[in-house]
């Protein structure tokens, strides 16, 4: 036996037990979507370019079709502290002007009565009319408007627009922004 293979040998012997200790000490948040296809985790990362029968929005379109007629409604749904029956801000949130903001509508594991807010908030906007125009928008890479387009399509709506790089591409060409304030829930 060699000295080099000997120390190969303890070498390993000596890691080994650290490889499988980390292994085993994976969260279970590892698990990225869940079973219905919802992110979940990590909602802040590359998101995919498209969702399947919806459309996705550039800036430059965004800034077009909100003066067309008829201009689309704009969805915001960046997550926001809610306690005791209660939006929590502590700072101004911007938006794209005349946006509606309905936060934690785009988390992966979404409540009834979250849910229930998302979409009967978008019915009102609409009055009814599941073919007017509405895009879904948060911060560049950010799965929370992933989440809310995939879940309004899903309710029946069939004009839908997702506007992938959001509020921070909307910013950075120098668009005009204004403080949105949530819409209150009736949870």
């Amino acid at each position: 036996m060699s000295k080099a293979w000997l120390l190969t040998f303890i070498f390993v012997l000596s890691v080994a037990p650290v490889m499988v200790t980390a292994n085993e000490a994976k969260p279970a948040s590892q698990d990225l979507f869940s079973p219905e296809g919802y992110r979940i985790d990590r909602y802040r990362s590359p998101t995919p370019n498209a969702i399947d029968d919806v459309q996705t929005i550039s800036t430059s379109e965004l800034k077009a079709a909100l003066d067309a007629n008829p201009a689309p409604i704009v969805i915001d749904v960046i997550n926001s502290e809610y306690r005791a029956a209660r939006f929590i801000e502590t700072k101004p949130h911007y938006s794209v002007p005349g946006a509606y903001w309905l936060p934690n509508t785009g988390r992966g594991n979404l409540d009834q009565p979250w849910l229930d807010y998302l979409v009967k908030n978008v019915r009102k906007l609409t009055m009814n009319n599941q073919d007017h125009p509405v895009v879904v928008m948060c911060k560049s890479d950010c799965w929370l408007s992933w989440n809310a387009t995939r879940r309004l399509k899903d309710a029946g709506f069939a004009n839908l627009f997702w506007y992938k790089n959001g509020i921070d591409s909307w910013k950075n060409a120098d668009l005009p922004v204004e403080v949105t304030a949530p819409v209150p829930p009736e949870i």
